[in-house]
């Protein structure tokens, strides 16, 4: 995923399916200059990481 698209999800109010490694994620925040998107997964949301931007599939 590029990073514009990302940013577009993680400020939409629609539930937009995305996936990192296979887990459905919520991208919370985009950050341009690393290149990075902190996301959780739905199934632990207490659980936040920061990925790869490119990493993130939308489906």
């Amino acid at each position: 995923m590029n990073i514009g698209r990302a940013k577009e999800i993680s400020e939409s109010a629609d539930m937009i399916r995305v996936t990192y490694e296979g887990t459905p994620v919520i991208i919370q925040h985009v950050d341009e200059q690393t290149k990075l998107a902190r996301v959780f997964s739905k199934e632990n949301p207490e659980e936040e990481r920061d990925v790869p931007v490119l990493n993130l599939i939308e489906d």
